[in-house]
């Protein structure tokens, strides 16, 4: 017999059909009681486990209006959460492409669907109120039935929907149950870049209302030009006539600052000398609005953002917005985040000098940027739009076809609506500095009419939307209503043009894709954004990785999943993993380097003899004495010889004062390195940081080392000899055999003490284990054989000159089909005590690309564990990406200079090193050294294990510990997503020299 089906009206492919017995916007806030304190006696929250039922398509729902249907056949599921993270459908990560075809707007018939059922009791104290069900978040459409009777329908996942439920209740226990569809014509303008997710995701709850209320008010705070006095107006709505209202403004203390009572739905409350809010110190006053049933606690924050001359002020200050896009994203909770799991992201931001949040791509829960508000942040709140597959269209290129969905009149309700929602809803946040219309969603006349509305209903914002940079379909773009030009992942040397030629502020809403080993050019986009006012910042992309977990290896690894691995289609393989901290918050070594890029502080040497250092306070509106304190250390070859406390420094914001290092005569006449590294400590207590936490540091290198570079030549006290034939030499000293072979032009074996150094032949090495950054490049790489080079020797000569050993051969490094890569002269030199120079020198083809890395390989005993090295550390370094380390004398394990990226890569590379000593568990030790500094890296993988592994925890140790010796390593750049590789951190040169020495003790 078949099952009487539930007939749900078709809303879900119905762009005129929005929203359905909806409450209209208004801003957040809990009403209280007016004798509730510290909880509302108002509120019933409806969070908890719910019954569930889920269907492979909305065409099979049972009829559960009928008055014996029965749940208790469904499952149990947590209320919020989203399904995919219990085991129903499955996980899906897409970035631009549309995750079903494209027929706007329907959507598949296989649309998977849930649906909840919870019961609630209403005493009949209850009932004299009305009652008011909210969802903050359901993705991405639902329907509402209360006692089986139909209610309302809405979407908007990641917006609040009201419904006034007053009519369906009654005293005692009352059925709620609602329908949830993966899919809805919203779900075209909600194609983020995300795992996409299903499900009750925030919070429901009922609250209890008297029938005449306040329904919204909107708070705005207008100073004077002086910026000393202000007035706190608000204008009321309500759902019949005015009712009596007082507002009480409270400081931060408690302690009562004005009083007034509302008048025709408006009040203006003057306040002399407020405290302004700002991200540094982020100081609130409390708003009281009282009527005779019900009271509102609203949080104020004075402040004022404005543009002056084309430069954004915020209460007349120039800023620097030093941001971050940040999704809502935990491996096991999916989009459902709580209070304690967004305290813990915005603790790591705040530790990382990180003062701006973008919610990328959609409006975050209500309760988030009230946690903004308190604790500091700059909030650009987005709103829930993104149609960015329509630039993915069959035939057409990536912008042409970019307007395509945004520019149908179906949608264009929808782009109003979801940016009311966005706007009204959060309104009252002073952390909020600008609204942004969506993300990567084309142009339209509807967003132009949805930017003038905006504009006209808060004219104290800025308003934003990179989408507007790309004209499609005809459309002549207005940008009129728009503050500031936005792009994305544009290179510093195009800024620059942007800047010359226009006037418009300038901001990145992403930048620095930070996947992976990355990014690698922090620091030339702030030396930008400092050199420019009207370059007001920009956000890095993007906060963490995005994975799902799977537990745990037998060897106690963490699994993580990534697009594909559910066997989906379409996905976008790993390009969710690209964040600053991983999924568990775990930070990457990228967020320690973007923190001292933008540390609050910055030093230059201005001269040596008088040590005479200039200190720049970065900060926008604190004075160095009332957050940090400076120490400094002198450093002799990277190691610590003295250390000065110079204090609190008292500094004004954006001002520059000197500080005198006493360096004494005989550190300057020392043949070694010198250096002084300047530490910035926070000396005050904050909310979310500790006395006692570095917020950075500077290194000034006062003077190189003279050269010392040790040569084998150098070793001829006593006799060696070698032996020869047509493919092989063979080099004996008193206590070490050696073996070159001519046909590689390397050391197959290297016996020292009847042990043999290498457990591999030597060889020559210019691939690095393709990092996410050199996904574009690798391309070329590849065609050009670097994964694949081959050596061909065509002559070698040995000779022996003052005991010590030379050998010379010719030789080109190429690869199959692939002319010729390098041409190289090597000469090697063995000492008497068996200590290796190589001489390279070559030509590099031009013809083809930059090189990833190039240098030597050796497989050295695995109990070569220990490293010592004189160069960047600790954290990873390149040429490009070492801002978080300083040159020193570091101490490590091999084990522990493993960075563990959830998609392997090289990694742990350490740049501009002098020397590197790597020990065995008995003491023997390799020692190398270079003419010019190098970089190194010590490893227990291969780049070919770390190449073809997908994922880090299905790593294989080799049987060996691998050490690359590297005349230079590429940089590593953002090019994942980001602007190509500067060429100034490109291993390009055509000609190459370089003297390496190998010493065994």
């Amino acid at each position: 017999m078949l099952l009487q089906e539930l007939k749900l009206p078709k809303y879900y492919e119905d762009p005129a059909t929005l929203h359905v017995g909806c409450e209209e916007n208004r801003s957040y806030y809990i009403p209280f009681a007016p004798t509730d304190q510290q909880e509302s006696s108002r509120l019933m929250m409806l969070n908890g486990n719910w019954d569930f039922r889920f269907y492979e398509t909305p065409l099979e729902i049972e009829d559960f209006t009928k008055n014996d249907y029965s749940f208790e056949s469904f499952h149990s599921i947590p209320v919020p959460s989203c399904i995919q993270m219990y085991g129903y459908d499955h996980h899906q990560y897409t970035n631009v492409n549309f995750p079903f075809a494209y027929d706007p707007p329907y959507v598949p018939q296989e649309n998977p669907t849930c649906v909840y059922h919870r019961t609630f009791e209403l005493e009949r104290r209850d009932l004299s109120y009305h009652q008011y069900l909210n969802f903050e978040g359901v993705d991405s459409c639902f329907y509402v039935y209360i006692n089986q009777k139909f209610v309302g329908y809405s979407q908007v996942s990641h917006s609040t929907s009201e419904f006034d439920i007053t009519s369906f209740v009654t005293e005692g226990k009352n059925d709620l149950t609602i329908v949830v569809l993966k899919w809805c014509d919203g779900s075209y303008l909600e194609d983020q870049d995300k795992f996409r997710m299903t499900g009750i995701f925030r919070d429901v709850y009922l609250i209890h209302r008297p029938a005449n209320h306040i329904r919204d008010f909107f708070v705005k705070t207008i100073l004077s030009k002086d910026y000393t006095k202000a007035d706190l107006t608000i204008d009321f709505h309500y759902t019949g006539n005015q009712i009596p209202t007082t507002c009480i403004l409270s400081d931060a203390n408690g302690v009562l600052v004005a009083k007034g009572m509302v008048e025709n739905d408006f009040l203006s409350i003057p306040v002399e000398n407020p405290i302004l809010w700002d991200a540094e110190t982020p100081y609130l006053y409390n708003l009281t609005i009282e009527t005779p049933e019900e009271k509102i606690q609203q949080q104020v924050g004075f402040r004022c953002i404005e543009i002056k001359d084309d430069i954004i002020y915020i209460n007349g200050v120039k800023v620097k917005f030093k941001g971050v896009n940040r999704h809502d994203s935990d491996p096991v909770t999916g989009y459902t985040i709580s209070k304690e799991q967004a305290l813990k992201d915005l603790t790591l931001m705040k530790e990382a000098n990180i003062n701006a949040i973008r919610t990328s791509h959609y409006p975050n829960a209500p309760w988030f940027v009230q946690l903004c508000n308190e604790y500091g942040f700059y909030v650009v709140s987005e709103s829930d739009l993104e149609a960015h597959g329509a630039t993915k269209f069959y035939g057409g290129s990536s912008f042409d076809t970019y307007g395509d969905l945004v520019q149908k009149e179906m949608f264009a309700n929808a782009i109003l609506d979801r940016n009311e929602r966005n706007v009204i809803r959060d309104k009252n946040n002073p952390c909020i500095i600008m609204w942004s219309m969506g993300n990567e969603a084309g142009y339209s006349k509807a967003f132009e009419d949805t930017g003038r509305f905006i504009k006209q209903y808060d004219p104290t914002r800025l308003l934003h939307y990179e989408g507007s940079i790309h004209e499609t379909g005809g459309h002549k773009n207005d940008t009129s209503m728009l503050d500031v030009y936005s792009t994305m992942y544009e290179s510093p040397a195009s800024i620059e043009n942007y800047l010359a030629n226009h006037k418009k502020p300038y901001m990145l809403c992403e930048f620095i894709h930070s996947m992976g080993n990355g990014p690698g050019d922090i620091e030339d986009y702030f030396e930008c954004i400092y050199r420019h006012d009207r370059f007001v910042g920009g956000f890095v992309w993007e906060w963490c990785d995005h994975a799902i977990y799977r537990g745990i290896t037998t060897d106690g690894k963490k699994i993580f999943h990534y697009g594909g691995d559910s066997g989906e289609f379409p996905h976008d393989g790993n390009f969710c993993v690209d964040g600053m901290v991983a999924p568990d918050r775990v930070p990457h070594p990228a967020l320690a380097e973007y923190k001292n890029v933008i540390r609050p502080v910055r030093a230059s040497l201005i001269d040596v003899k008088t040590g005479i250092i200039e200190l720049e306070n970065k900060l926008d509106f604190t004075n160095l004495k009332d957050y940090i304190s400076v120490t400094a250390e002198l450093l002799l070859d990277g190691v610590v010889v003295e250390s000065f406390d110079f204090g609190s420094i008292d500094l004004a914001p954006h001002k520059k004062t000197t500080v005198k290092l006493p360096i004494k005569d005989e550190y300057l006449a020392s043949n070694k390195s010198l250096s002084v590294k300047l530490l910035y400590t926070q000396s005050v207590e904050k909310a979310l940081t500790k006395v006692g936490h570095c917020v950075g540091f500077d290194q000034l290198i006062l003077k190189e080392s003279e050269p010392n570079f040790i040569h084998a030549k150098q070793e001829n006290a006593s006799p060696i000899e070698f032996l020869e034939n047509a493919t092989k030499i063979v080099i004996k000293g008193s206590n070490f055999t050696y073996v070159y072979n001519k046909l590689s032009a390397n050391f197959d074996s290297i016996v020292i003490d009847h042990c043999n150094m290498i457990q591999k032949p030597l060889t020559y090495n210019i691939w690095r284990a393709p990092i996410d950054n050199d996904r574009n490049i690798r391309k070329e790489w590849k065609k050009a054989g670097y994964d694949r080079a081959l050596t061909r020797v065509y002559e070698t000569s040995v000779s022996k000159l003052e005991n010590v050993v030379i050998i010379q051969s010719r030789l080109a490094i190429n690869a199959i089909q692939i002319q010729h890569i390098l041409d190289l002269n090597v000469r090697w030199y063995i000492g008497c005590n068996g200590t290796i120079t190589l001489e390279m020198d070559g030509k590099r083809n031009t013809e083809l690309p930059f090189l990833p890395r190039l240098g030597i390989r050796l497989f050295l005993p695995k109990d070569y564990k220990n490293v010592e090295y004189l160069g960047y550390g600790p954290n990873e370094s390149y040429m490009d990406k070492h801002r978080s380390s300083w040159f020193g004398r570091f101490q490590s394990k091999v084990e522990d200079m493993y960075v563990d990226y959830i998609k392997p890569q090289e990694h742990a590379s350490h740049f501009n090193c002098e020397e590197v000593v790597l020990t065995s568990a008995i003491g023997k030790s390799i020692h190398a050294s270079a003419s010019v500094p190098f970089s190194f890296n010590a490893s227990r993988y291969t780049q070919e294990e770390l190449e073809n592994k997908a994922h880090n925890y299905e790593l294989e140790q080799s049987d060996s510990t691998v050490l690359c010796l590297d005349y230079k390593m590429s940089g590593v750049g953002s090019n994942s997503c980001g602007p190509v590789l500067l060429e100034k951190y490109q291993l390009k040169e055509e000609e190459i020299s370089f003297q390496l020495t190998l010493q065994f003790k």
